[in-house]
């Protein structure tokens, strides 16, 4: 699309830039094989940046990961969708619902686990692979043979003025085609998903992945510039490649544009698995909160898989679901990340130069060893780190002003919300630290409980024998908004109240809760040193979401009001109203 706007002459630098980049593909590879060995349970930016940079650079990769985690879900979908916008043009005007729906299926699948997860996507992959090599060997074929033609009726790629053929284009063109080597992290993050021996089978299917990434590249690209596609939102040059490699749109077209989507919808996939890893993690670690590290009843990360998913389907609306528009922002944090993970594996094969023979360095992520060919693995992963530093500050400058200086502005702030959370969790570590602590204070020499009633009924007396069972000092307060009421209620509390004091709080406005909570300001003014005052409140719980908004849930109020007070403890005491109980 970048090559586009300088006229179909520039079209054919498409082959040249694919080259350049399944080169910086094979650096990649080479350098995370050496990341996934060195990092058994895995070995994501995060960690390795973690353990051989320090915090700070740390959590620039962090936030670079999971904001590209995000930004892959939304891409990768919305990639899926233009191949079913492709074959059936009338959609295309739904297409940011459909990828939504489709974000919202994914996230159901990977809430059921990851095991099933993987089961449920392990077809679609397989059957991608066969369509889409067999179309590619086809059209070489039909290429070499001379019977593969250029495309017919291609869609419409309006340019007002050609621009020119610059370095700063070719730049352009370049780090749009980087995006495509996004997902290589993928693996060393989640190793621990692998069967043992994992580190075997992980850097295995690093070089596979590797080798039909390139292979498809190259393939694709070669093609697609002989038949003359053209870059278009309204139809994808893999559509248009296959619909002239079959002659129109047949049941091979669709079965291939089938595979495309399903395997555009579940690289989506890799985001599930690995953003909750990753948030959960940095939420070990105390940098987000603790939730993310919670797992549900499937044994998944719940919180950091329907974050995920909310966020992501968020951009795909914003955007509308155009790739074109979601890439700028795409690809700079991957490749920030992958600066910071070879510069740190570099640092740490430096470090085990410095070791000696059968020394060992106990590091967080792994442990360090002496390694004779450290020299060799340090070139490579800091050919890797500035290999990736150059394609990220080219991305950077080059897409800035398309929507490049969003990440650039929203790393460091996730940053800076990292810090302040981890350093809430730090305050209140050290506020409940046993650390230069002397133990509680002397014995409470007094326990006052306060019970407040609406009224005299069966939960009002639940709540009063509770208190009871607290203290002596019991004191029932009921707030006097209809004076006619109080003697009867008089009459009652004499027959019911087992001889506690009552006192009786004028409301002249009809008002609760702030008569309640004077008195009890009144009364902590009063109190002695180490008095405890509790606040035993009666709670109606009903079993039906709709009878509990007919109900003023009392303690829940008290509680938000006195949250902050010391000395105050509230408690609720539930009475269970049911109508089949009542009828029983």
């Amino acid at each position: 699309m970048i090559l586009a706007v300088a006229g179909t002459q520039a079209m054919g630098m498409a082959f040249p830039l694919v080259i350049a980049i399944v080169i910086l593909l094979t650096i990649l590879t080479l350098s995370y094989e050496q990341t996934i060995h060195a990092y058994p349970s895995g070995g994501g930016a995060y960690i390795v940046a973690r353990d051989n940079l320090g915090e700070f650079p740390a959590l620039v990769a962090g936030a670079a990961l999971l904001t590209d985690y995000i930004l892959t879900v939304s891409v990768s979908v919305s990639s899926g969708v233009a191949q079913i916008v492709s074959a059936y043009p009338a959609l295309f005007d739904y297409r940011a619902m459909i990828a939504v729906v489709m974000v919202m299926f994914i996230m159901l699948i990977n809430l059921r686990g990851v095991k099933e997860s993987g089961v449920t996507f392990a077809v679609p992959t397989y059957f991608f692979l066969v369509m889409i090599f067999m179309t590619a060997g086809i059209g070489l074929f039909r290429l070499v043979t001379g019977t593969l033609g250029p495309v017919m009726n291609p869609p419409q790629f309006n340019v007002e003025v050609l621009h020119p053929i610059t370095l700063f284009l070719i730049l352009r063109a370049f780090s749009n085609g980087t995006t495509s080597l996004t997902g290589v992290e993928a693996i060393s993050n989640g190793i621990t998903a692998f069967n043992e021996p994992r580190s075997k089978n992980a850097g295995i299917t690093l070089i596979w992945m590797a080798g039909i990434l390139g292979s498809l590249l190259l393939a694709i690209t070669y093609l697609a510039v002989h038949i003359g596609a053209v870059p278009s939102e309204e139809e994808t040059v893999i559509s248009q490649l296959t619909r002239t490699i079959y002659n129109g749109q047949g049941i091979l077209y669709l079965a291939t544009i089938l595979g495309t989507t399903l395997i555009l919808v579940m690289a989506a996939n890799t985001a599930f698995a690995d953003f909750p890893r990753l948030s959960a993690l940095v939420a070990n670690d105390g940098f987000l909160p603790r939730q993310l590290a919670f797992k549900g009843s499937r044994l998944v990360f719940s919180y950091g898989i329907t974050s995920l998913s909310i966020i992501a389907s968020l951009l795909i609306i914003l955007f509308d679901a155009s790739v074109s528009a979601l890439v700028p922002l795409y690809a700079i944090g991957v490749f920030l990340s992958f600066t910071l993970s070879q510069s740190g594996m570099a640092h740490r094969w430096w470090k085990s130069g410095r070791l000696k023979a059968g020394e060992e360095l106990v590091e967080r992520g792994s442990t360090l060893h002496y390694d004779k060919g450290w020299w060799g693995k340090m070139f490579v992963n800091g050919l890797g780190a500035v290999a990736t530093c150059v394609v990220m500050l080219i991305f950077a400058i080059t897409k800035f002003t398309e929507g490049a200086w969003i990440v650039l502005l929203l790393t460091p702030i996730l940053v800076s919300i990292f810090w302040a959370i981890h350093s809430h969790y730090r305050h209140v570590a050290s506020k409940l630290s046993l650390e230069n602590y002397g133990g509680p204070g002397p014995h409470t020499p007094r326990h006052r409980v306060i019970v407040p009633l609406s009224g005299i009924h069966r939960g009002s007396l639940e709540a009063l024998r509770y208190a009871r069972l607290l203290s002596d000092d019991v004191t029932a307060v009921h707030i006097l908004v209809d004076p006619a009421e109080a003697e009867k209620l008089q009459r009652k509390w004499e027959k019911w109240g087992d001889g506690v004091r009552l006192v009786m709080l004028d409301s002249p406005y009809r008002q609760f809760i702030e008569p309640l909570l004077d008195y009890i300001n009144e009364l902590m003014t009063l109190r002695q040193p180490n008095e405890v005052i509790t606040v035993v409140v009666p709670q109606f719980v009903s079993t039906t979401p709709w009878e509990k908004a007919l109900h003023t849930n009392t303690a829940s109020i008290l509680r938000e009001e006195l949250l902050t007070t010391a000395g105050i403890v509230i408690t609720d005491v539930p009475y269970i109203v049911s109508e089949k109980k009542e009828e029983e």
